[in-house]
């Protein structure tokens, strides 16, 4: 775990509606660079707080639990992106994304509801 001060500088919306953070710290300890290189390209959690984070917080922190593929994204963000490449190819109509979504997802939604007893 990584636990170092730092500003958050920005962010910045992507078109997956992810964002991307930027932070800037003060100058890292070899320790914390050798941790943030080993750290480079994982996926993790990030506790960010305008305070110092109390002894229980930390220890919140290290409990957690990631369930992330090699990918690092979850079923729904692969299933969105295959969505979105299917848009790209073939809008069927469609001119923004978000309806393709909504419509696409709704097909779903009332297929395995069918299955339902």
């Amino acid at each position: 775990m990584i636990l170092i001060a730092a500003q958050l500088e920005s962010f910045r919306s992507l078109k997956d509606r992810t964002l991307k953070l930027s932070f800037i710290t003060n100058e890292p300890t070899p320790e914390d660079l050798q941790e943030i290189a080993k750290c480079s390209g994982q996926f993790g959690f990030l506790a960010f707080k305008d305070e110092a984070f109390k002894n229980e917080e930390i220890e919140i922190v290290k409990t957690l639990k990631a369930d992330f593929e090699e990918t690092g994204k979850t079923e729904s963000q692969r299933l969105r992106g295959v969505l979105y490449r299917l848009w790209e190819q073939n809008p069927e109509g469609y001119k923004i994304f978000a309806d393709f979504y909504r419509a696409k997802m709704e097909t779903l939604i009332n297929h395995f509801k069918s299955k339902l007893d």
